[in-house]
C-alpha cells in the first residue's frame, strides 16, 4: 500500500479549504482518507498562524512507516522545519518557443544588417 500525505478538498465553489491526509495513493482525492493530519485554509493571509494546521507528531509518525508527502505538502513540512524540500528548477520554461526563437534570430540578423550599412 502505497501511503500518501496530501490535501483533501473541502470548501464550497470558490472557497477552498483543504484537509491535510493521510491515504492511499490510489483513493481519489476527495474520497477515502487513513487519517486527518491538518488543515490548510489558502484564502487567509499567507502570515496568518490558521492558514496551515498540522499535528506534526501525527506526521512524523506517519512519515517514519514511508508516507510519501506531495510537493505542496512538502512546502508545509518544510516551513515547519520538518522535512527540507529541495528546489525546483525547470529550466525549459524559460526558453522561448521554436517560431519565437527563429523570429528573434532573424529580428537580431536584419538589425545587424542595417547597423552595418
Amino acid at each position: 500500500m502505497a501511503l500518501k500525505i496530501r490535501l483533501a478538498r473541502a470548501g464550497a465553489k470558490k472557497r477552498p479549504q483543504f484537509r491535510v491526509v493521510v491515504a492511499d495513493s490510489r483513493f481519489p482525492r476527495d474520497g477515502r482518507f487513513i487519517e486527518k493530519l491538518g488543515t490548510y485554509n489558502p484564502l487567509l493571509p499567507k502570515d496568518s498562524k490558521e492558514r496551515v494546521s498540522l499535528d506534526l507528531e501525527r506526521v512524523k509518525h506517519w512519515l517514519s512507516k514511508g508516507a510519501q508527502p506531495t510537493d505542496r505538502v512538502m512546502r508545509f513540512l518544510d516551513a515547519a522545519g520538518l522535512m527540507k524540500r529541495k528546489p525546483r528548477n525547470n529550466p525549459q520554461k524559460a526558453k522561448p518557443k521554436l517560431k519565437k526563437d527563429e523570429a528573434a534570430t532573424a529580428a537580431a540578423a536584419a538589425a545587424g544588417e542595417a547597423a552595418a550599412s
